[in-house]
């Protein structure tokens, strides 16, 4: 092997061989660790996943050289709440590895960057600066790994506040949930948090509501994976809800009824009246079997009756409280 080494004199870091020939570093932890340490006096203090996706390194990649970095440790993590109750994650990127309680001597020799709880400026007065030079902390989704994750930094606003569903649509709204929280376990660049899968039950529950089923609905999420990867689920998943939100099925038409045929005079002898034929039939139907009984017996059947329906009604509840007064 032939080398050709010309040492820069200037825009270089010092690396050192520990760090470049460790043995159970991979190159992607090797690069982060290098990348942190060259970063000039003064930078804003950002995530080490933002800085990580700034070299390409993102997803399993980013978490696997987070992980051997954390056991070496060149990384160390301290999650605790803040003022309002949000949790939040403060890191040490060290260019040697540091036990738990070096570490801890260095945090605590670190000034904090941001007032305690009961210092803090009120929501409503004079605007102040920002306590973290130019950055504004965003979600890292990829750091996740239990189902409450704090977040890498303290958000600067409050989210969107949950919707609140009634009792009608609880049961969809937790079928969808539940589809949404079963993703990561086939996906992991799609872990969501309880809050996030309660504000995307919303738009899931239209495909349910749409004869979709929760199998559907899960098939349809996991469905084309983009290229690049998903930055955001949240964001990747909003968008295919709404997007991708089938047609709502026409109602079929309703059957027509069939009209009612019109009142007819009946052509038998006797006392005019008339009925509604079924078919062309031209006599209602008591003279049909009177002219049936006639050529069956060979003698004139009773004439029917044709008593009016109010008077047959009157009869009947004549008889029927004889009945009563007898009982």
């Amino acid at each position: 092997m032939l080398r050709h080494v010309i040492a820069p004199s200037r825009r270089f870091t010092k690396a050192s061989h520990d760090v470049v020939r460790h043995p159970r570093l991979s190159s992607d932890a090797k690069i982060l660790l290098l990348y942190v340490q060259g970063l000039p006096e003064g930078s804003p203090c950002k995530p080490l996943s933002e800085l990580a996706r700034k070299l390409g390194i993102k997803g399993r990649a980013y978490q696997k050289a987070k992980e051997q970095l954390v056991a070496h440790g060149y990384v160390h993590e301290w999650k605790s709440q803040g003022g309002r109750g949000r949790w939040v994650t403060e890191q040490l990127v060290a260019n040697t590895p540091l036990t738990s309680e070096q570490a801890g001597h260095l945090r605590e020799a670190v000034p904090p960057t941001t007032p305690p709880p009961s210092a803090q400026f009120p929501t409503v007065g004079e605007p102040t600066g920002r306590t973290v030079g130019g950055y504004q902390p965003v979600e890292d989704h990829s750091d996740k790994t239990t189902p409450h994750p704090p977040s890498e930094a303290e958000p600067t606003t409050d989210p969107d506040p949950e919707p609140k569903a009634g009792p009608a649509d609880s049961l969809q709204l937790e079928r969808a949930e539940r589809v949404l929280l079963s993703l990561r376990h086939t996906r992991r660049e799609l872990h969501l948090g309880m809050r996030e899968a309660r504000a995307l039950a919303v738009e899931a529950v239209k495909w349910l509501e749409r004869g979709l089923s929760e199998s559907d609905l899960r098939q349809a999420l996991l469905a084309e994976r983009p290229e690049g990867g998903v930055r955001s689920a949240v964001g990747f998943l909003r968008y295919r809800l709404i997007q991708k939100l089938p047609v709502e099925p026409a109602s079929p038409p309703l059957a027509e009824l069939p009209s009612a045929a019109a009142l007819v005079v009946c052509s038998s002898p006797g006392e005019e009246h008339v009925f509604r034929p079924v078919g062309d039939e031209t006599e209602c139907a008591p003279c049909r079997q009177a002219t049936a009984y006639a050529t069956f017996h060979g003698v004139p059947a009773p004439e029917p009756d044709h008593i009016p329906w109010r008077d047959r009604f009157a009869k009947i509840n004549g008889m029927a409280a004889a009945l009563q007064g007898e009982g």
